[in-house]
């Protein structure tokens, strides 16, 4: 668990980026920090591994502060995937670049192939080992820098805007690896984005950063149903879900809940038409057409 108490950081002469924040992540949940572009959540990310120094209030990893940890116990426990992958890439070869932090933990040559090896495989990029890291696409490279904090081995990692500059496929590929390693193998995941269809698809919870504070947290649909905030925060809603209110608004339709992705609108629509007072609705259904998905994600 990382939790920061009455967290507010300033840069050298500039306002505050950071006022009073505080918020927590749990162990093994996935939590996504919300928020516009410049509104603070990678200088909150930076403070939740050491990378920055609270101007006042504290981070805490477990139960002690960050301050009294070293930073090697820090980097081997969060992990951090930055959102330019040429920020973290150090080696020639992809090998050599994620065995680096294992490097300098002081492990033994077998064991630094064997981290290296096992966590190119949970990227899918067990074929890249002697790939010059020049040569790599951008969503490899990508891959290659959370490989790198795998390697570590760390309960935690803080993803800031992992999908930036991919392609729709690229996206895909990203996030659904992230949820396996979140789900399958128990690491927390902290994801800074400004992308609103991502959260409800991936997150357990979303916290929405704006001008350096946090403005609300908790579960997505329960987030999002507070639809002026999401704009005064200067974001909009997931697509399904602004269809839903257009319909709310300009039809007179009322939904006990605001869907936010086509399983949710789909399984909203069969209980508004089998509840509806409109008219009848037997005999209607709803059928997801040849090459569609059957549900999200």
């Amino acid at each position: 668990m990382i939790k920061t108490e009455a967290l507010s950081f300033s840069y050298d002469g500039c306002a505050q980026a950071l006022c009073e924040i505080n918020l927590e992540l749990r162990d093994g949940e996935f939590l996504a920090l919300l928020g516009a572009n410049g509104c603070g959540k990678t200088t909150l990310l930076k403070h939740l591994n050491g990378l920055l120094k609270p101007s006042s209030g504290r981070v805490c990893l477990g139960d002690r502060e960050l301050r009294f940890f070293k930073d090697e116990e820090i980097f081997r426990r969060v992990g951090m995937v930055f959102q330019d992958p040429n920020d973290q890439l150090f080696g020639a070869t992809v090998a050599q670049d994620v065995a680096f932090g294992v490097v300098n933990l002081g492990l033994k040559p077998d064991e630094v192939a064997r981290r290296t090896a096992e966590a190119l495989g949970l990227v899918g990029a067990s074929e890249l080992p002697d790939k010059a890291i020049h040569t790599l696409s951008f969503g490899q490279k990508r891959r290659v820098a959370i490989a790198g904090v795998l390697a570590m081995g760390p309960q935690t990692i803080l993803l800031d805007e992992p999908t930036s500059g991919l392609d729709p496929r690229g996206v895909s590929l990203i996030m659904r690896l992230l949820r396996k390693l979140n789900r399958e193998g128990g690491i927390a995941m902290l994801m800074a984005t400004h992308d609103v269809e991502l959260v409800p698809l991936f997150s357990d919870r979303v916290a929405i950063m704006s001008q350096g504070q946090i403005i609300t947290e908790g579960p997505p649909g329960k987030v999002f149903a507070n639809t002026s905030m999401i704009r005064e925060a200067e974001l909009r809603l997931p697509r399904v879900s602004h269809l839903f209110e257009i319909l709310q608004k300009k039809e007179g339709l009322n939904f006990p809940e605001m869907p936010m992705t086509i399983g949710e609108a789909r399984r909203e629509l069969i209980r508004f038409l089998e509840s509806s007072s409109h008219g009848k609705a037997e005999g209607i259904s709803l059928r997801v057409r040849p090459g569609e998905p059957a549900d999200d994600a």
